[in-house]
């Protein structure tokens, strides 16, 4: 890959949250401080400094245990978009997690995937982001089956997820259910679960694990009976039920996007319990 030492890259530090919040902002995207906090605590973000030392570029990995890290946050300014600043900081990951030992893994958009694949990145499977709003709670939308999740599932959910995912990642998932326990919930048999999380301008619902279709339905219907205002959402696309029931309650398509790792097309974990992932951002 090529040398990025002319990039001047630094790692970047919580102080440097609302330089990246701002650049995230101008793309449009719905991270919030505490998204990228996480990402400084528990992997690195890589900045490309401006004089005044705000990030003009960013990317992020966040390792998972043994096998894989995520990349993403490949974000540029619009004024420095030419310079294929996004590809090199992109290649300063790879590298990184090539030392050590680590499969790059991350979510890509039709534009992403033209520059991933070139640098050896292959497709495991397809989910597209689905967008609508909900008015609230709706009576009714909690079944038998399910019910809120407590402080005390969360070491549960956490091998339930790390079972379909394929690495633990209980400290994303509590992060999760702090910020919105409301919006948390578990099957009775405690083999399912949905979590979401407050965006910069929307819901997002997700991860979503569980061992059968009719679980997964009932627990999404109990996350958006609670949810309020616009709500994003990424399903894998092998779940048309999911998609019809998104359908039936106005959600529309807003873009695909394409699960790919480097020099890797199998899947990790089970991607037959995966229905809702967590966001391109968190795999």
């Amino acid at each position: 890959m090529a040398s990025t030492d002319a990039l001047q890259l630094k790692a970047l530090s919580e102080s440097d949250v609302a330089g990246c919040m701002a650049l995230s902002a101008e793309t449009g995207w719905n991270q919030t401080p505490d998204d990228w906090a996480l990402f400084m605590r528990h992997g690195t973000v890589f900045g490309l400094p401006d004089s005044d030392g705000r990030p003009v570029a960013t990317a992020a990995i966040l390792p998972y245990p043994d096998d894989f890290a995520w990349i993403s946050m490949v974000l540029v300014t619009a004024v420095r978009r030419r310079a294929r600043i996004g590809t090199r900081i992109l290649q300063t990951c790879c590298v990184e997690l090539t030392r050590r030992g680590l499969v790059a893994v991350l979510d890509a958009t039709p534009a992403g995937e033209r520059v991933y694949r070139p640098l050896g990145f292959e497709p495991m499977f397809g989910l597209t982001r689905w967008q609508g709003a909900v008015a609230g709670r709706v009576d009714g939308e909690l079944s038998a089956d399910t019910r809120l999740m407590s402080e005390r599932d969360i070491r549960g959910v956490a091998a339930i997820d790390a079972a379909a995912f394929g690495a633990n990642r209980e400290f994303l998932l509590e992060s999760f259910f702090q910020r919105a326990p409301h919006l948390a919930f578990v099957t009775q048999n405690l083999d399912g679960f949905v979590l979401a999380r407050p965006g910069r301008i929307a819901t997002q619902i997700g991860p979503l694990i569980a061992a059968n279709e009719a679980d997964a339905m009932a627990l999404l219907r109990a996350a958006l009976g609670m949810a309020h205002g616009p709500v994003f959402l990424d399903i894998a696309d092998r779940w048309k039920a999911v998609a019809d029931l998104l359908r039936q309650k106005e959600f529309t398509m807003q873009r695909p996007y394409l699960r790919m790792a480097l020099d890797r097309s199998a899947p990790f974990g089970d991607p037959a319990r995966t229905f809702v992932v967590a966001g391109p951002e968190f795999g």
